[in-house]
């Protein structure tokens, strides 16, 4: 039998992580009060993109920001709904795991571990090899099918 403390702690990674990327996008569209603000404007995430990605062409960077801004709100969005729960928080785990080797190639590990990118890549993959559903629209889904 499952700990009903489980459904929580399931819901809590989910709802975590899904805050954890919006909070990151509302930043860089400057919706953070500056003197909490990371990047404050689109602008300075693109510069920051591309100083952590030098290996790509610097003609592919603000596609890259984009690219990595719009699975942020996706996935943020399916792992709140808990729509494909498993496969969204195994994407969040490599877009985390991408974002933190990114960082620590180029600007060093000390900005990954006091982001605790690695900490929330480590989540997204636990979530994502978590059994069971818990107050997600895949139940409904599920129950649909049968």
């Amino acid at each position: 039998m499952e700990n009903p403390n489980h459904k929580f702690i399931k819901l809590f990674l989910r709802v975590a992580l899904a805050a954890g990327f919006l909070s990151a996008v509302a930043d860089r569209f400057g919706m953070w009060p500056s003197e909490v603000s990371v990047w404050g404007d689109w602008g300075n995430f693109v510069a920051y993109t591309g100083l952590i990605n030098p290996w790509f062409p610097e003609s592919l960077v603000p596609s890259l920001a984009a690219i990595a801004t719009a699975a942020e709100v996706l996935f943020a969005i399916c792992l709140l709904l808990g729509f494909k729960t498993e496969l969204f928080a195994k994407l969040s785990g490599v877009l985390l795991l991408i974002f933190g080797l990114s960082m620590t190639f180029s600007t060093g590990i000390k900005g990954a571990f006091d982001y605790s990118v690695f900490a929330a890549a480590g989540a997204a993959f636990a979530l994502s090899a978590w059994g069971g559903k818990a107050w997600e629209l895949d139940s409904l889904l599920a129950a649909d099918r049968t």
